[in-house]
């Protein structure tokens, strides 16, 4: 199953790298939430819905692009989650970090995570308490290499969406820097020991953190929300946003 949903996370890198050349023509539209999606998006939905559908027919899917009535999701004890462009405004202002996110969501929990970054052709995947990043054909495991916290430490921010509480937060932390990384790579970049905290206040879909949640919980880190209860990700609500959360490395 992992190979088969591989090759079609690289084929939809391809996609999107067509429109990233400007091979083909990018289209614009906004939502109700002035976040903007783009034909990019919706091609790659499209694709990944299909193709999931063969692979595991009897897996419902749940996307950012195709979001079901509550009605018909909120019994799923066994779904994808999928993001096909994740990074919209980095792929749109010619960052390098955009991403497409897969995961399986078991009785609330992320158990599989795949993340594809088509720019440099790498794929990370966490999956049965192992995380692996693969590119070029080689494939290693990663671990997030947990690190006393008197050590300096590599804060990450997003890019795009700036956190009002931040700056208290950073108030409560010794010995650190600051680095802005865009989309779901930066749970990539915790799983792989390259930075230790990732704090998030603002509004996050599901669909943002469920792949990365694996690869990073898979490589020895921890996403928790504030209250240090594990990230959840439910559908009998109406809402499909997480609360605040924190992925961190470090030994408490």
């Amino acid at each position: 199953m992992l190979s088969k949903i591989s090759k079609i996370l690289f084929y939809s890198g391809d996609i999107a790298m067509n429109f990233y050349n400007q091979k083909e023509k990018i289209i614009i539209e906004y939502k109700n939430d002035k976040s903007p999606v783009t034909n990019v998006d919706i091609r790659i939905n499209e694709l990944l819905l299909e193709q999931l559908k063969k692979i595991t027919p009897e897996i419902p899917c749940l996307s950012e692009e195709t979001l079901l009535n509550n009605k018909i999701r909120k019994n799923w004890k066994k779904y994808w989650l999928i993001d096909p462009l994740d990074g919209t405004k980095e792929f749109l202002n010619k960052k390098k970090e955009f991403t497409i996110n897969i995961a399986l969501i078991e009785n609330e929990v992320p158990t599989l995570g795949m993340i594809y970054l088509p720019f440099n052709k790498t794929l990370y995947f966490g999956y049965k308490n192992v995380s692996w990043k693969e590119r070029n054909g080689c494939r290693k495991i990663i671990q997030s290499k947990s690190t006393h916290n008197s050590q300096l430490k590599t804060i990450l921010v997003s890019r795009s969406h700036p956190d009002k509480e931040l700056n208290k937060y950073l108030k409560t932390v010794k010995n650190f820097k600051i680095k802005k990384v865009g989309s779901s790579l930066k749970f990539c970049l915790i799983a792989e020991g390259k930075a230790q905290i990732y704090p998030r206040f603002g509004r996050t879909g599901i669909w943002d953190t469920a792949a990365g949640h694996a690869i990073a919980l898979f490589s020895g880190a921890t996403v928790t929300m504030w209250n240090k209860k594990e990230l959840r990700y439910l559908l009998n609500n109406d809402s499909l946003y997480n609360p605040g959360f924190i992925v961190s490395s470090l030994l408490i």
